[in-house]
């Protein structure tokens, strides 16, 4: 299996300014940047998945309105089908330094597991914590699963391009096995929520950039390797710096 290089995306077409690559297993095109970066595909990418939210009555969790400015994102992942149609998406807030500037400290406010939240992630934070929020996937695109697949590993991508140690997520019950897949770890401990409301059991997971591949399946493993080995050798990821030294042992 090989990755097409890594490359930015030329002046011409979408995503001009952002970081480009092809994913292996449905060869379409991955786009990574800031909003600011293409404020269309930006767009594009929140009302797809307002879309996809609105199809399970969940689009209170999206936040839409409070986020389409793109000013709490610094990187948004968009996939593009062969026509250059944006067909699934994720974005990531931070690096945070207080507690509550994760907006997922929200949904277990009030609830039993709440405290315990709230000390995961004010340990992360001196280490360096992000969140990635709104997976989503076109229903009528074909290789759904492994773009679902793909989202999971951009939780991975995200952190090292960002700088910092942890991706911190909710994921519901369901979804959890897929998480696992890229090398997340789930907070048992910490009883879940029911956010948005009381059809989900939502619990809390966090990909940790020191251990986040021996937790990941080998197949997940494997192409999350190739695609940063080709982040790396192009040069394209010059944030890629976290070692053990950087953080407590």
């Amino acid at each position: 299996m090989s990755v097409e290089p890594i490359e930015r995306v030329p002046a011409q077409g979408p995503g001009h300014g952002m970081l480009r690559f092809r994913e292996p297993l449905t060869g379409y095109t991955i786009l990574v940047g800031p909003p600011e970066a293409d404020p269309g595909l930006w767009r594009q990418n929140m009302d797809g998945a307002l879309e996809a939210y609105r199809r399970f009555g969940a689009e209170e969790a999206l936040e839409y309105d409070k986020v389409i400015d793109g000013l709490s994102t610094s990187l948004f992942f968009v996939a593009l089908d062969a026509g250059g149609r944006v067909v699934a998406g994720v974005r990531a807030e931070g690096p945070h330094k207080q507690v509550d500037e994760m907006r997922a400290v929200a949904g277990w406010a009030g609830l039993e597991g709440g405290p315990a939240f709230r000390r995961l992630v004010a340990d992360q934070i001196p280490d360096g914590v992000i969140e990635c929020k709104a997976g989503w996937a076109a229903r009528d695109c074909e290789h759904r699963r492994a773009l679902a697949d793909w989202m999971a590993r951009a939780c991975v991508h995200a952190a090292l391009l960002l700088g910092v140690r942890y991706t911190s997520a909710h994921s519901p019950e369901h979804a959890l096995n897929l998480y696992r897949g890229s090398g997340a770890n789930v907070a048992w401990w910490i009883p879940p929520s029911s956010y948005p409301d009381d059809r989900y059991r939502t619990f809390a997971i966090w990909w940790d950039m020191e251990t986040y591949d021996s937790v990941a399946t080998e197949s997940q493993a494997r192409l999350l390797d190739l695609e940063l080995s080709q982040l790396t050798q192009n040069g394209l990821l010059p944030r890629i710096a976290w070692t053990p030294a950087q953080g407590s042992a």
